[in-house]
C-alpha cells in the first residue's frame, strides 16, 4: 500500500537548495552515503524531499553545532 503524501508535506529541489546550504551535487553524494534523506519521485521528472526528514535532518545538524 502506498502512502499518501500531502503536496504542503512535500519540498521541492529549488525549496531544498534554499534551506539548506551544500550544493544539490553534494546532497545527493550524502543521500548515497546514507547520510541525507532520499528524494521521492514524485513524476516522470520530479522528485521532491519529505519535508519532515528535512527538517529533522536540519536540526540534527543544529544540535551537532552546539
Amino acid at each position: 500500500m502506498k502512502q499518501h503524501v500531502v503536496q504542503s508535506e512535500l519540498m521541492l529541489a529549488p525549496e531544498v537548495d534554499a534551506r539548506v546550504p551544500y550544493s544539490r551535487a553534494h546532497l545527493y553524494r550524502l543521500e548515497d552515503q546514507g547520510e541525507f534523506p532520499k528524494r521521492k519521485r514524485i513524476g516522470a521528472n520530479r522528485v521532491a524531499w519529505v519535508r519532515a526528514e528535512i527538517e529533522r535532518w536540519l536540526a540534527e545538524r543544529m544540535e551537532d553545532e552546539s
